[in-house]
């Protein structure tokens, strides 16, 4: 758990649009569980037709009740045949099965019903591991076939990039396929990532490779 620091609810209008960072979830032992929506960032969203969480309707306000059991009505049900082979995907730890928190930031609380996402500010530390997909993966038109999973990728910063500093740029043979997403990027700046590897999870294709899903880790 000490390699997830806070959690931001990211937004975008679909696919191939911009991600909007719309709110933040703060864990701590004072204060437990508390969600806020970020300000400075909130009109460009709301130009693109972003309206807020249902349950969290004011932008002005700090939340503090029932954060986590609201966000995590997006979670695969527990009680579900198949959830082994959810927690098999996200590669879960089974101490943690109970833990919408950390269960939030390792399957980012996606659903085909909205576009939010949950993007974990992990840690850099030895027993680093998270599962993400790449973004800007659909518009370079990837033929099946010219990644495998299992593949090692390779990555690159890219501090100069106008829309985010912390953007990492990721490459299989040294053709670029798609950019670490906002926010999970983060974890490849300090010095130490130099170590982090990128391999292939999953991929979904028809006709091209339209998403990437790598295992970052140590």
């Amino acid at each position: 758990m000490k390699s997830i620091g806070n959690i931001y609810l990211c937004w975008r209008k679909g696919q191939s649009h911009r991600r909007h960072l719309v709110g933040i979830i703060r864990r701590n032992a004072t204060e437990g569980v508390r969600f806020s929506y970020i300000k400075k960032n909130i009109q460009a969203a709301i130009q693109d037709g972003f309206s807020p969480y249902t349950e969290f309707p004011d932008v002005e306000k700090i939340y503090t009740d029932n954060v986590l059991d609201i966000f995590g009505q997006r979670l695969m049900k527990s009680e579900r045949t198949d959830i082994q082979s959810f927690y098999d995907f996200w590669e879960i730890k089974p101490e943690f099965k109970t833990d919408k928190y950390y269960l939030l930031a390792h399957t980012q609380g996606m659903v085909t019903t909205d576009n939010f996402e949950f993007l974990a500010d992990y840690k850099v530390r030895k027993d680093l591991s998270f599962v993400t997909d790449l973004a800007s993966v659909r518009s370079r038109k990837i033929m099946p076939g010219s990644i495998k999973v299992g593949d090692f990728l390779t990555f690159e910063t890219e501090p100069e990039n106008e829309f985010d500093k912390y953007a990492v740029k990721v490459f299989k043979d040294g053709i670029q396929v798609g950019y670490i997403k906002k926010i999970h990027s983060r974890v490849f700046f300090p010095g130490s990532a130099k170590n982090l590897k990128i391999k292939v999870k999953a991929l979904d294709q028809n006709g091209i490779i339209s998403r990437i899903f790598v295992k970052v880790s140590f």
